[in-house]
């Protein structure tokens, strides 16, 4: 990996869209990590009546329901049918490799999703490509229609309504009153997770909390290949500084709120400093140390991790490597006496991970 990347955090840009909704993402020559990392980012923005139409993706992928409610649909190549799923704020969706999936909003209150997923067998590093079933890019325009009649065992007339009649391309709207399947409660099984219901994993007073996504809660995870998890730090709090442990990227999606974060790398050297926002995408080098401050209103994260079952390791805290390492050892890395190492060992004893405000 080149060690003079940018990591600026990053907005993400639409790509298409019109009355239905809009498709945006991030690019890898705005943010370099995306294509060093094989990670693709993006949203999906979809009006009332918004329709996604049916694609299938060449990355598998963690979803995220940023806003609103609306209904998915996911149907695998090996699956008799559909599941359909009832979605709504703080979802988690594992959507598999090749999985074929659409999204539908019947509320009023605008239906946005986060897209964050593996793009190491992707056509382009660092970016999804969708493949569409139907509308005026899908596939079957492609075909000739001798090739789509004898594969559907149709004449030819039909083939030409079947294929030609859906004018719009990715993301369209619906007329009122058109009805698809209903959610079907047993269908999130295995699926979903809703991340603010979740049990918490961490949970730290005035800290902060954490609900890690793998393959204990959403054992689909680990067919995607990759984990996640939600952050709420409070106002003012600290997040420990740290890092995967296990050679994981970490790739985050500002939520909510704002606060300050920094990042230090090979020689120790400080490669990011800034203020994160809500709505920016930033992602951690391999073994890079992270820590996050909150500003007054908090600041909420959604990240995925490019391994199932990530492992951190903190470098403050009571769970912290300091902790590990024997007195003699810190006096002589750090070259200071025994009550200089002691009154490093003495903080932190009870605090993990979060840190409160100072009084």
């Amino acid at each position: 990996m080149k060690l003079d990347l940018d990591l600026s955090p990053k907005l993400a840009k639409k790509q298409y869209g019109g009355d239905g909704g809009s498709y945006l993402t991030w690019s890898p020559s705005e943010l370099p990590m995306l294509r060093e990392g094989n990670i693709g980012a993006a949203k999906l923005a979809l009006e009332k009546d918004g329709f996604a139409l049916p694609r299938y993706s060449d990355s598998a992928k963690v979803v995220y329901v940023l806003q609103g409610s609306g209904t998915a649909g996911i149907a695998l190549a090996e699956a008799e049918k559909e599941k359909v799923i009832a979605i709504k704020k703080g979802d988690a969706i594992a959507v598999p490799f090749g999985a074929v999936t659409w999204w539908y909003n019947n509320q009023d209150t605008e239906l946005v999703v986060l897209f964050l997923g593996d793009t190491s067998k992707a056509h382009k590093v660092g970016e999804f490509t969708d493949f569409y079933l139907t509308g005026s890019n899908g596939l079957f325009t492609g075909f000739s229609t001798e090739f789509v009649a004898r594969a559907w065992d149709l004449e030819e007339d039909m083939v030409k309504t079947l294929v030609g009649s859906q004018k719009g391309s990715g993301i369209v709207k619906l007329k009122s009153g058109v009805r698809l399947p209903e959610p079907k409660k047993e269908d999130r099984d295995g699926f979903a997770l809703n991340c603010e219901e979740a049990p918490l994993d961490i949970n730290i007073n005035n800290g902060g909390r954490v609900v890690v996504l793998n393959t204990k809660n959403l054992p689909l995870v680990g067919v995607v290949g990759l984990g996640a998890d939600l952050v709420r730090l409070d106002g003012r709090a600290m997040c420990s500084p740290g890092f995967s442990c296990d050679s994981a990227l970490q790739v985050t999606y500002v939520i909510r709120g704002s606060g300050r974060v920094q990042v230090v790398g090979v020689d120790g050297r400080r490669v990011l400093e800034t203020t994160l926002k809500a709505g920016c995408l930033f992602i951690v080098p391999r073994f890079f140390v992270v820590s996050k401050i909150a500003d007054n209103d908090g600041l909420e994260w959604f990240s995925i991790i490019t391994t199932p079952n990530p492992i951190f390791t903190n470098l403050a805290g009571k769970t912290s490597v300091w902790k590990a390492l024997s007195p003699e050892v810190l006096e002589a890395s750090f070259n200071v006496a025994p009550d200089v190492e002691q009154l490093l060992r003495s903080k932190r004893n009870s605090d993990a991970v979060f840190f409160p405000p100072p009084n």
